[in-house]
């Protein structure tokens, strides 16, 4: 065969995959194991045989024809005892020989069964000691006791030679199943030589089949496993360049393709993620010099609106109370709205600046008993809780590590809202209950207010978003905002419990301890700095109103 006549079978061999390779081993594994288990079975079975045939028929057979011999002689030795002394003591080994000769006669006649030489031996035998014993030994054993026999000594020729045809006929036989038991014996023998070389044989050929399977699969599985465990390892290693060597079977091949193509992959991945985090890095730099201008225009913006507000607050109070009632209603309405307006406008800038100090300012956490905070809460609100008629009720509050400051605000604006959202005809009931969720404690405030509609279950939590007009209820909008500023600033979450129907219910969840980093300050640590304190300043600042000079 030539070397591209060799060339397409390797390719289609090559291109076998491992389920092929293991079923094409399994098979001519099973095929010679096959054969050997049914040569071995029949040379146990040939063995079993012969054995059978050397214990159950040869060697019986042949002692059993010894006996046989035995007996007839026993008869001869009575017959001619008897018949030269007369004496009826001889007479009893003839009886026995006879007797046992039938015996064993019967028995010869069943282990020869299906042998046909040895029944002819068998009956060559029978008919000679016939012949003897009708012309000699019955005669004689008829003759009357107490003298020699006449009939003994006239026939004693003929009696020679018809007991001589026996005793050839006997020697025949022996000699015949002598020859068959030594031919059974060496069939055997060589039985046995065959069955020791043919167990050798499939000892060997199981160890040579099992070496193979092996070999087998240490080079076609285990070899490129090994490879490509190797190959992943480097790759995993942080070397992403190193090309993934396919060997092996053609499905481990086409695994290895896979996994190259999927490490390819992987690179372009990484190139396009590295840009991308280079761009990322870029635009977070820009967004954290854009945070800090914004934050620092806003701190600015709201301590540069405060100085001129107070003004306009100062000077419309001080209108209000020297000119109020020397000008006409229409002038006294004018400002009053102005007046008004001037303290909304403080007041919401003030809430701005508390909802912008969140996270900033107040960032001091510490064990905080909730109990302790709530009952502050309701101190500080004492004027409007006995106003309302409000009963207030609350289960066992948990200690939690938290700002105390933020903590309290939470509670002011919540309870705060569930006390003036109450219905006309009815005096607020507010509960407030407090329950381990797993990592988390789980806090509702309930009320039996207006309630909340669920569409705007939502909109209450965005900043000076309202419900109601400033006519009907007080406030700039901004409570909820910051209640949802703070819960999510310590790692919680807050919502309304639209399932509840009889007033509102806002439920939150807090963290038993802070993150590991708090705070949505994007402020550079010396602007943060910087900033809190020009905050603190100005808080301090906010505090007074001084009258202007008249």
């Amino acid at each position: 065969m030539t070397g591209d006549e060799k060339q397409p079978r390797a390719r289609g061999m090559s291109a076998w995959t491992t389920r092929r390779w293991l079923r094409m081993g399994a098979a001519v594994s099973l095929v010679v194991l096959t054969l050997l288990g049914a040569t071995g079975a029949w040379v146990l079975s040939r063995t079993e045989s012969i054995s059978e045939e050397l214990v159950d028929v040869r060697t019986p057979a042949l002692t059993t024809a010894i006996r046989l011999e035995s007996a007839i002689l026993n008869q001869e030795t009575g017959i001619r005892g008897y018949g030269l002394t007369g004496t009826p003591e001889f007479l009893g080994p003839y009886r026995q020989g006879l007797a046992e000769e039938r015996a064993n006669h019967a028995r010869l006649s069943r282990l020869l069964r299906g042998h046909p030489a040895g029944l002819a031996d068998l009956k060559a035998v029978r008919t000679a000691l016939s012949g003897w014993q009708e012309r000699v030994a019955r005669p004689v054993a008829a003759e009357p006791p107490g003298s020699p026999s006449r009939l003994a000594t006239e026939r004693a020729a003929e009696g020679k030679e018809a007991f001589d045809e026996v005793r050839a006929a006997l020697r025949g036989q022996q000699e015949r199943l002598r020859a068959d038991s030594a031919r059974t014996n060496d069939d055997l023998m060589a039985t046995l030589v065959v069955r020791n070389w043919v167990f050798s044989a499939i000892a060997v050929l199981v160890v040579v089949l099992t070496a193979l399977i092996f070999e087998g699969l240490r080079r076609g599985i285990n070899e490129p496993l090994e490879q490509l465990g190797a190959d992943a390892r480097t790759i995993a290693g942080g070397d992403f360049d190193h090309p993934i060597t396919p060997t092996g079977p053609a499905d481990l091949r086409r695994l290895s393709g896979e996994i190259d193509s999927m490490r390819r992959r992987l690179v372009r991945e990484l190139a396009f993620v590295e840009e991308a985090r280079v761009r990322l890095d870029a635009q977070a730099a820009d967004l954290q010099r854009s945070n800090a201008e914004l934050e620092q225009f806003a701190y600015v913006a709201s301590h540069d609106l405060q100085e001129p507000l107070r003004k306009v607050s100062s000077f419309t109070q001080l209108l209000q109370r020297r000119y109020g009632g020397q000008l006409d209603a229409r002038a006294d309405q004018y400002i009053d709205f102005a007046v008004d307006g001037a303290n909304r406008m403080q007041k919401l800038i003030n809430d701005l600046l508390d909802f912008s100090r969140v996270g900033r300012l107040h960032n001091a956490h510490q064990s905080v008993d909730l109990e302790t905070v709530l009952e502050g809460t309701l101190s500080a609100l004492s004027v409007g809780i006995e106003e309302a008629g409000a009963t207030i009720t609350h289960d066992p509050l948990p200690t939690l590590v938290a700002d105390p400051t933020q903590m309290g605000m939470l509670w002011q604006n919540l309870i705060g809202n569930a006390v003036k959202f109450h219905r006309p005809d009815e005096p607020p009931k507010i509960h407030v209950t407090a329950a381990r969720e797993g990592e988390l404690w789980r806090f509702t405030v309930t009320d039996n207010g207006i309630g909340i509609a669920p569409e705007y279950a939502d909109k209450i939590f965005v900043i000076f978003q309202r419900l109601h007009t400033k006519d009907v209820y007080s406030g700039s909008g901004i409570g909820l905002a910051m209640c949802k500023k703070i819960v999510e600033f310590h790692g919680g979450t807050i919502g309304v419990d639209t399932d509840y129907r009889d007033g509102a219910r806002i439920t939150f969840t807090l963290a038993p301890e802070p993150a590991e980093s708090t705070g949505p300050s994007a402020l550079p640590e010396s602007d943060r700095s910087q900033s809190d304190r020009s905050e603190s300043e100005r808080s301090e600042s906010d505090r007074s109103d001084p009258e202007p000079a008249r």
